[in-house]
């Protein structure tokens, strides 16, 4: 989907049409009052002071019916700029505008907006005229507080989006059904893959029977993936004391996204937002030669960040969360090599799950901002150039963003884009000589002298909450044999003549490992499969008198409304290559 506030064009079209739908809620609710009405990705909004007034979705058809009347009346829009005390005189009965202006900077232009009756405070830009913005939609209306504040009054936030001719506004209206159907909000509910509860508490996913099934299958996959390439498992436990995360630097520049610290016993401790530290700590407790680098430590880690509630979206941003993590203890030498290794890693899993739509992002400090990283500038700089040799050396296509780095070093991120628009880090591989520094890390070199190693952070599933998201979104819930919660669904045509023989055929392939289940309800052949459907499984079986006489099975994939017949061991090799190929 097109992201608005990225396109120029669109971006101050939209504005505009913010505008123009306060201009149309004044003429309905003269009492009204405006806040502030930004353009976001996906269109715009606007937050208003409505007294006692609470908006219906009536209210929103009467809204943009005026916006119609007012766009076909075609006022220029005329930007006037003004002094500070004009514009406190020009807004002198509305509180939220006043406060926008006391607290805008010394010196900066202030300028307001004129369509016909109605006159905005706006820095702009703007369309010439209101009748640009006819081809609009109203979305859906909120609750916000003034300024994002629990303490102060909630407000009436309207969104809506425009373009710049009809078939534009309907392509993207069918986009937004079809991201709603895409939603792994809604799938998780529907296929029964993760639940939250108020009462557990915001954030904290609970994943379900099929999510664990699924969860187990993505840990056992990734798990033999790093065992291959020689990484070691460890587990290790999901707090740690307040002093461990003084030492690693995460208590002074991470603190406010962590849970607080608990009094325990004199001593103060924490739920961990990372692992690092733990890793710094089992690498530190034994002694290493240069022969036994690199060493990689791998864990499935479940993590804590005390996200805001208003960033919080379905499993794809929790507080409660469970990371594909490890740390890669090298030479200097090694950097190159090793960061080489995880890329390597990468792209083969992004293969194996058919991803193509990605871009590498290669996230550096902040040159006007350093007081917030660890470290001096010399070794930033080697670091950041040592990261640009890899990826130049691999003819990778990537991108830089200042100011993305973690502040302990230089990261790649690997940024995806979901089938709902929403722009995804999924993996991730940093360089950090700064925390060996600061556990006091150390490793025998051929001289027999200490030396520091150099650390690689690396999450190639990155969060399995995040994964499993973009994943269900990706795939619109129909996710592929050696995935899915329930790989067959057997549906006998006759109970009476064909469940002894659909319960065979469960046991048979059930033994051979494949994830089954039987539908043996009294219910029509067409409401069964209609199930199965609905379910998103990727394949049904269908057992009638035929298969039965003939000892063979009939079965149908997803989505799909051909049905093929075979022998059992002619569909135990089709299932096979299925799993193999991983399609």
């Amino acid at each position: 989907m097109e992201n608005i506030k990225e396109n120029e064009e669109l971006s101050k079209l939209n504005h505009s049409c913010a505008h123009l739908m306060a201009q149309a809620v004044k003429h309905l609710y003269p009492n009204a009052k405006f806040w502030v009405g930004p353009v976001i990705e996906e269109g715009f909004y606007y937050d208003m002071d409505l007294g006692d007034i609470t908006l219906t979705e009536e209210d929103l058809e009467k809204i943009s019916k005026e916006m119609k009347k007012i766009a076909k009346d075609g006022k220029r829009i005329i930007r006037k700029e003004l002094t500070k005390e004009e514009a406190l005189e020009m807004f002198k009965d509305d509180e939220y505008k006043i406060d926008l202006i006391e607290n805008m900077p010394e010196g900066e232009v202030i300028s307001c907006y004129t369509q016909g009756d109605f006159t905005d405070l706006c820095r702009g830009p703007h369309v010439e005229s209101v009748k640009e913005c006819k081809h609009f939609k109203l979305l859906r209306f909120s609750g916000a507080y003034y300024k994002g504040d629990s303490n102060n009054k909630v407000l009436q936030r309207v969104y809506g989006v425009c373009f710049k001719t009809e078939e534009e506004l309907e392509q993207h209206l069918q986009e937004l059904e079809e991201a709603k159907e895409r939603d792994h909000r809604k799938l998780g509910k529907e296929l029964g893959i993760f639940m939250f509860s108020d009462l557990v508490g915001k954030g904290l996913p609970m994943w379900l029977p099929n999510g664990f099934i699924l969860r187990r299958t993505l840990v056992d996959y990734i798990t033999d993936k790093e065992l291959a390439h020689g990484y070691k498992h460890v587990m290790t436990p999901s707090l740690g004391s307040v002093d461990l995360y003084k030492t690693s630097g995460h208590w002074d520049h991470y603190k406010e996204d962590m849970f607080p610290a608990m009094e325990l016993d004199n001593e103060a401790y924490v739920l961990r937002p990372m692992n690092c530290p733990h890793h710094m700590m089992m690498f530190k407790n034994s002694l290493h030669s240069y022969r036994d680098l690199p060493v990689r430590i791998a864990e499935i880690a479940n993590d804590f960040r005390y996200e805001s509630s208003g960033s919080l979206c379905g499993i794809e941003r929790t507080r409660a969360f469970t990371q594909n993590d490890s740390h890669i203890f090298c030479t200097k030498d090694q950097i190159k090599e090793e960061f080489k290794a995880v890329i390597d890693l990468i792209l083969d899993v992004y293969k194996d799950f058919g991803f193509k739509d990605f871009r590498f992002r290669l996230s550096l400090r902040d040159k006007n901002n350093t007081e917030k990283y660890f470290g001096n500038d010399e070794l930033w700089e080697q670091s950041e150039k040592e990261l640009r040799e890899v990826l130049e050396s691999m003819n990778a296509d990537y991108y830089e963003a200042e100011g993305e780095a973690a502040f302990y070093g230089p990261k790649l991120d690997v940024q995806v884009k979901s089938a709902i628009g929403h722009d995804v880090s999924l993996s991730t591989v940093q360089l950090d000589y700064q925390l060996p520094e600061r556990f006091e890390l150390t490793y025998i070199d051929e001289a027999g002298e200490k030396q520091r190693p150099v650390v690689i952070h690396r999450a190639i599933l990155g969060s399995l909450d995040r994964f499993v998201a973009f994943l269900l979104e990706e795939t619109k819930g129909v996710l592929p044999l050696w995935l899915a919660p329930v790989g067959i669904n057997i549906i006998p045509v006759n109970l009476e003549h064909h469940l002894a023989y659909a319960k065979e055929i469960q046991a048979g392939l059930e033994q051979a490992g494949y994830r089954v289940t039987l539908d043996d309800r009294n219910e029509k052949l067409s409401y069964r499969m209609r199930e199965s459907v609905v379910k998103k499984i990727p394949i049904t079986v269908i057992l009638g008198q035929k298969e039965v006489d003939n000892k063979q099975i009939s079965y149908r994939k997803s989505g799909g409304e051909e049905t093929t017949t075979v022998s059992i061991n002619e569909f135990k090799d089709y299932l096979q290559k299925r799993i193999e190929e991983k399609k």
